[in-house]
Parts: structure tokens; C-alpha cells; sequence
């Protein structure tokens, strides 16, 4: 069954990045949400263009979005969809976003894809199978890294840590070998390449990281919330992941301080 669903979702991730590529480095307008995260009309288009695709292959699954509202709720599959990730990225002409496509059984996902449609670099995860990745550069596969001292940490911005959060953030970030910022889901991606090991970030909603869990888990690496339990709908928005399980114990001790 789940070679059906990798089918629709492979589909759904072509039709997104044809929509998406005629936008790229076209000075594309931007709105400001509620949240006052930018959106194009590429996000909406691919958005709906995938949705097209999944309702048709599936018109029993619920199929939700980051920009839509959800369809036919309540379905034991659920499709999730942010059809841009890193859309603050997309607008200023870098490459350093995703398509991201996750199918949850009841709360748990059981497939991701990352799709990057200006690079044509694709990440496929699949629950029980090791992840694949489609590009020029790389293999999927994350690296050992045993000591926190020795790790590339990454996270989207610091400006997603608030309150005490702050503070976590900057304890561990003085423990690792070196700190990068940027990259949204592609830095989720470059993780399962053995080209990051540490990922901390907070304020996530579900789209933001259903499609990454079964990556990156398929890569060898493990995906949590800060303190180490697995990542659900209703969680804080909290998520650790990392390219080698055995730093948890250390990260997780920098993060609580």
C-alpha cells in the first residue's frame, strides 16, 4: 500500500514544482498572514494544485494544508502540505526552500517527501524503509558525531525562540562546533545527507515537520520535541533532530539549562 501512496505523492510533488518554477526570481508579490509569515500566489497555487491531485487519488483521506483549510476531516490517512517552506527564501531568489508533502496514520507519519523544484533534489521517506534521495550532490545517509563540540547545528532563525526558550537555545548553540541559520526544511534535508547533525527549533506546526520524521528517521537520525518524546499534532512546537541519536543526552542537557 504504501507504494500507492508514494505514486500520488511523487505526483503531487512534480505538479507542485511546475506550478512553482515559472514564480522563482520573477519578483513575485508577497501578502503578510496573520502571523506575519509571508505567502504568493505560488504558495496557493501549488497548494491547491496538490490538493487536486491527492483528492483524486484519494477522496477517502483527509487532505490538509497550510494554506487551506482541511478536506474531508477525520479521515484515518491524512495528507499535510506546505507547498512552500521557507517562502521568506523563495521571495528573495534563494533556493533554500521545499515542497513538503507527510501522509499521518491517525498521528503518525508514515511517508515525507522534501522536494526542492529549482535544484530537482528529492528526499522520499517512508516508514520501515531507508529514505532516498534524487540529486546530483549527495547520498541519504546522516553521520555519526558523538560529541556535541563536534556538531553543525542549524536552525530556520533565532527569532522563532521566545521567553526561556531564548536562553535554551543559546546553551546549546555555545556547546556545538559551529551554528548556521537558514535553510527551512532543506536544512532538515542536508541533515539526512550526513551534512548537519543538530537541528533546534520551536514554534513548528505540523506541516512544518510531519513530512521530515519518516526522512529523516529513514536516514538513521531521530526526530523529537526537546525532551525526547515523539512529536505529535497537539505538541509545543519544539523539535530536536538530530543525525545521531546518541547526542540526545547532551542536547537535550544544554536545552534544559
Amino acid at each position: 500500500m504504501i507504494d500507492i501512496f508514494l505514486t500520488a505523492a511523487h505526483a503531487a510533488a512534480d505538479v507542485a514544482a511546475t506550478v512553482i518554477r515559472p514564480h522563482f526570481r520573477s519578483g513575485v508579490g508577497a501578502d503578510d498572514k496573520a502571523d506575519e509569515s509571508p505567502i504568493t500566489i505560488a504558495d496557493r497555487t501549488a497548494e491547491l494544485a496538490m490538493r487536486a491531485v491527492l483528492s483524486q487519488a484519494f477522496p477517502d483521506h483527509t487532505v490538509s494544508g497550510e494554506e487551506f483549510p482541511a478536506h474531508n476531516p477525520g479521515a484515518r490517512y491524512r495528507w499535510v502540505l506546505d507547498p512552500i517552506d521557507g517562502t521568506r527564501a523563495f521571495i528573495t531568489g534563494r533556493p533554500q526552500f521545499g515542497t513538503l508533502i507527510a501522509l499521518l496514520d491517525g498521528d503518525t507519519p508514515i511517508l515525507g517527501i522534501i522536494d526542492q523544484p529549482i535544484t530537482g533534489e528529492r528526499w522520499i521517506g517512508a516508514v520501515g524503509r531507508p529514505t532516498q534521495f534524487r540529486g546530483a550532490y549527495g547520498r541519504a545517509g546522516c553521520r555519526p558525531c558523538k560529541s556535541l563540540d563536534q556538531a553543525e547545528l542549524s536552525a530556520t532563525s533565532p527569532q522563532i525562540f521566545e521567553g526561556a526558550d531564548v536562553q535554551r537555545w543559546q546553551n546549546l548553540s555555545r556547546q556545538a562546533r559551529r551554528l548556521t541559520f537558514g535553510g527551512d526544511c532543506y536544512a532538515y534535508g542536508l541533515l539526512a545527507l550526513g551534512q548537519i547533525d543538530v537541528i533546534a527549533e520551536a514554534t513548528m506546526n505540523l506541516w512544518d515537520w510531519a513530512a521530515l520524521v519518516p526522512i529523516i528517521e529513514g536516514a538513521g537520525g531521530s526526530v523529537t520535541d526537546w525532551n525526547g518524546r515523539k512529536l505529535h499534532p497537539d505538541g509545543d512546537g519544539r523539535i530536536l533532530a538530530l543525525g545521531d541519536p546518541s547526542l540526545f543526552d547532551q542536547a537535550s542537557r544544554a536545552l534544559a539549562a
